[in-house]
């Protein structure tokens, strides 16, 4: 395994541990929400927590499109983008893909879960914000470092969506 293939390696499992743990911790401590009796009611619930999930991407393109506006690569097609700038379009576009997945896992949860068990809804925002920051951050040090953030994400949205499907599917919640 080369240096960088540990790197990427080690920060990918501190990425997935933290997840587990703040994600067990959040679940504990946050309250079973209340009132959530219809599907319509659950839905809702999620949606305004994906609102705040969607604030990353909100950053990301904020950051490209001022970036552009400020330096000579706002034209895209002349290629003229500096480091920070390439970085800041990769790490829209991989939050515009990780947020999809996120939106989608979390409302099918909504309509598949009891309302007690809806506290995994804002948990997950909590988490999957700072995870998206945590990957902005450290693409931003060193490529990579964005594993710790992106291994968070990716496998945050991975077990999100599984468990959807699994509740889908005829799964007991």
């Amino acid at each position: 395994m080369t240096r960088e293939q540990r790197i990427v390696a080690l920060g990918m499992a501190a990425g997935i541990l933290l997840m587990l743990m703040s994600m067990s911790a959040l679940y504990r401590a946050l309250p079973a929400p209340e009132g959530l009796a219809t599907l319509a009611d659950r839905i809702g619930y999620a949606l305004r927590f994906n609102a705040v999930a969607a604030l990353p991407l909100l950053f990301a393109f904020a950051a490209v499109a001022n970036n552009r506006f400020l330096t000579e690569a706002i034209d895209p097609t002349l290629h003229r983008e500096d480091r920070a700038t390439e970085i800041n379009g990769r790490v829209l576009d991989n939050t515009l893909q990780q947020t999809m997945v996120f939106v989608i896992a979390t409302m099918a949860l909504a309509a598949g879960l009891a309302p007690a068990q809806l506290r995994i809804v804002p948990a997950a925002t909590i988490v999957f914000v700072a995870a998206r920051l945590l990957f902005w951050i450290g693409y931003r040090i060193d490529p990579l470092y964005r594993a710790p953030g992106m291994a968070a994400t990716s496998w945050l949205n991975m077990a999100l969506l599984g468990t959807a499907i699994w509740l889908a599917f005829g799964g007991s919640s």
